[in-house]
């Protein structure tokens, strides 16, 4: 029996460490600094139609803004300030799009309860997330917790069962292409705030 013990203890000390070695956390994400040239990407958005980054650059400048999912309060809220303000943005030259790993059924659920009519895009296999270094794994308590009084399910609304998020930060693209503004916090109740990106823009 207390062998039996042992090698069960001894397995899940090791799926706890590799769980530790294959994703790292929120504090360890560094993110994208001004003065960078961003990453060019391509997504589709809820509408399904393809966005890409630098031929809206051709245009103007272009906030970033990545958010957890349709499921999270603070992200809707701040979705919610964004679309409030967004005709300021937008007549300051700018354009508003904001990116979360979830399906595009799932853009849609945040759409309707944000009332955003800025673009949102899907983040497929957190390519998008990936390259601004902005990529995370909860841990697991917090995934449970998700899942309990969230109904975030994370697995099912992402394209792969690994249950990364992004970082909620938010980045200002200049049109030639170079980071000019973000905001970054691991602490996901720390958002951008209109008057911080207006003041950027301008």
């Amino acid at each position: 029996m207390k062998t039996i013990f042992a090698i069960i203890t001894l397995i899940i000390c090791n799926s706890s460490l590799l769980y530790a070695q294959k994703y790292r956390t929120a504090e360890e994400a560094k993110g994208l600094s001004v003065g960078i040239k961003s990453p060019d990407f391509s997504a589709v958005d809820q509408h399904g139609k393809m966005f890409r980054l630098y031929d809206q650059l051709k245009i103007g400048p272009v906030v970033i803004v990545f958010y957890r999912g349709f499921w999270c309060p603070v992200c809707n809220k701040h979705l919610g300030k964004l679309q409030d303000s967004l005709a300021l943005i937008e007549a300051a030259g700018a354009r508003v799009i904001a990116i979360s790993p979830e399906k595009p059924e799932y853009l849609e659920k945040t759409a309707k309860k944000t009332g955003a009519q800025f673009t949102l895009l899907y983040d497929d296999g957190y390519r998008i997330s990936d390259s601004y270094d902005v990529t995370f794994r909860p841990g697991k308590s917090t995934l449970v917790l998700y899942d309990v009084f969230t109904d975030a399910d994370l697995k099912k609304a992402h394209s792969d069962d690994s249950q990364r998020l992004p970082i909620p930060a938010t980045y200002i693209i200049g049109k030639n292409g170079t980071i000019i503004w973000r905001q970054f916090d691991p602490d996901y109740k720390k958002r951008s705030a209109v008057k911080e990106i207006l003041q950027a823009i301008k």
